[in-house]
């Protein structure tokens, strides 16, 4: 098949590579290069990258409803157009170009999980389970009609990269899957019911922000969700101090009493915050300016005494 590859993060590399291996990749369609770290070099996206590296066009219009860049796709005439987290809403025009359609790896189990942050939302949210669709694009945002469906369990520890990785592999094999049934006509459509689905909005650096009034259930769960980024976070001082790992224990009757946010134990290797129901027991942290670091490193460069508030 003749494939148009639209994708942009990390996420959307394992697919591109096992289409090139399978299929006729004729070109890839990203966004613009960006400045990056604190020296604002430009970067390509990782997807451009990846095409580069095997010789593929390569396409980033500011916007894909540009004339100028909808005539150079419709010369290239693909038989379908496969879309991983591209980041932009493609128009009524481009959606009925290909033979066989537009195909988006979308990373969730929909109808669950529509937007643009559905792996963190999953983690953040304690299901019990998440996984990768491949479905028809249309108009609306996530809704297009379902093809295949591939499920993986998520763990106790499981980060919001542990399983973007996960997904993102999981991607690479369903999509081959999915254009191999397109093209034999054995693929079958689902419509999705929209009664299931919820937003997985995008993520800020604001959302890291811990609110000890939450059950500590709910905090330990951020941690992991927003686990690499934007990360969650409190106030040490004047200072930001990121948390990466935590477990949820519970209170004593020597801590019920804490107000959320005071820290009601220091041991060698941990301390523990009380919240709005029960403690968190923080093992991984990162001072601002320094490098993340087991508790028990920390603790050997600051003192932190019980009652502190964060």
């Amino acid at each position: 098949m003749r494939i148009v590859f639209m994708g942009t993060p990390d996420f959307a590399v394992p697919a591109l590579e096992k289409l090139i291996e399978a299929h006729e990749v004729v070109a890839v369609v990203t966004q613009p290069d960006k400045r990056k770290g604190r020296g604002k070099a430009m970067a390509f996206p990782p997807v451009k990258e990846a095409a580069l590296a095997h010789d593929i066009p390569v396409y980033q219009p500011l916007k894909v409803k540009e004339e100028e860049f909808q005539k150079e796709l419709f010369a290239l005439a693909p038989d379908v157009i496969v879309v991983a987290a591209f980041g932009q809403i493609l128009p009524e025009s481009i959606l009925n170009l290909p033979k066989y359609g537009c195909i988006n790896i979308h990373a969730s189990l929909l109808p669950k999980y529509r937007g643009a942050a559905p792996i963190q939302w999953a983690v953040i949210n304690g299901e019990k389970e998440s996984g990768i669709t491949t479905m028809y694009m249309a108009k609306g945002l996530d809704t297009g009609d379902m093809l295949e469906k591939v499920t993986v369990p998520l763990t106790e520890e499981e980060t919001g990269d542990s399983l973007h990785d996960k997904l993102a592999a999981l991607g690479g094999d369903l999509i081959l899957s999915t254009l191999e049934k397109l093209e034999n006509g054995t693929a079958v459509r689902t419509v999705q019911d929209d009664s299931l689905s919820c937003y997985a909005r995008m993520l800020t650096k604001e959302m890291g922000e811990i609110d000890w009034n939450q059950d500590a259930v709910s905090i330990e769960r951020k941690i992991r969700g927003l686990n690499s980024w934007p990360s969650a976070y409190t106030h040490l001082g004047d200072k930001t101090l990121k948390i990466w790992k935590a477990q949820v224990e519970e209170t004593t009757p020597e801590t019920e009493e804490a107000a959320p946010g005071t820290i009601v134990r220091v041991e060698k290797d941990s301390f523990a915050v009380k919240t709005g129901s029960n403690l968190l027991k923080v093992t991984e942290v990162q001072l601002q300016g320094k490098k993340r670091m087991p508790v028990q490193a920390f603790l050997l460069g600051y003192k932190l005494e019980e009652g502190t508030s964060l």
